[in-house]
């Protein structure tokens, strides 16, 4: 027996999946801003899945979970490794090409074992374990905007490398992390960074010139973005519900 729910769910997990494969392949393409758009977008579907998952009548289930796991792997796992690893046409990233494909090959890494540990332990508990894979992503693509493209303070490889590390290091640190629902206290500041996110990432399609109107809408935006996502990683510990205790 299924309802409407559930199904709603299992198909916001699929578009958030495919928007992930996506992103990944415009990053190959030698686009990685609309990659990074992409990866935003899906964050929204994956909020979906969770919203229709707890409308249900019906129990979430195992496949359920691994389903939801899988489509985070790929568009919050891999794609922003294949962003960090993957600079085609940038000669201030040749000779660092090896240390960008380990840097990404530990975020993805990372994040895979993030998510096993969540499908299979913590998915019960009222806080995430860790730094969650959809902020990790986010994450990655603040330190990407402000050192890579379209690098609103400087192309810095080294500082990319230090961001995805610490990102990195972040999602698998045994620090409580508040799931962002009705009621919480960073929800609203959230949602402002999700429309800062939209107004930086959304005007840089249009690649717009150095100075312009448009581009230093993006940039402004930018900053708003990085205050929002340091305000979770900060003050995020200190909100968390831990109602029942930590496993392992």
């Amino acid at each position: 027996m299924t309802d409407r729910w559930r199904i709603l769910a299992n198909l916001a997990t699929l578009a958030n999946g495919l928007l992930g494969v996506a992103a990944v392949l415009y990053t190959l393409a030698g686009n990685p801003l609309w990659a990074m758009l992409l990866i935003a977008i899906a964050i929204g579907f994956d909020g979906l899945d969770g919203m229709f998952s707890r409308r249900s009548s019906l129990p979430g289930t195992r496949f359920g979970r691994v389903a939801d796991s899988v489509a985070d792997a790929v568009t919050f796992g891999l794609a922003p490794a294949v962003l960090i690893a993957v600079h085609p046409a940038s000669s201030a990233w040749s000779p660092w090409s090896t240390v960008a494909l380990l840097v990404g090959a530990a975020y993805v890494a990372a994040a895979i074992a993030r998510l096993t540990y969540f499908t299979i332990r913590a998915h019960a508990h009222p806080y995430f374990l860790g730094v969650p894979t959809p902020t990790s992503a986010l994450a990655v693509i603040v330190v990407l905007l402000f050192h890579d493209t379209p690098a609103f303070q400087s192309v810095a490889p080294l500082g990319v490398f230090a961001g995805g590390l610490i990102v990195s290091a972040m999602m698998v640190a045994p620090v409580p992390y508040p799931k962002i629902r009705r009621g919480a206290p960073l929800r609203w500041p959230m949602a402002l960074t999700a429309a800062f996110a939209a107004l930086a990432l959304v005007p840089l399609q249009f690649r717009p010139a150095t100075g312009s109107a448009l581009f230093l809408l993006a940039e402004g935006a930018a900053y708003g973005f990085l205050i929002g996502i340091a305000s979770y990683y900060l003050l995020g510990p200190f909100t968390a519900r831990r109602n029942n205790p930590v496993e392992g």
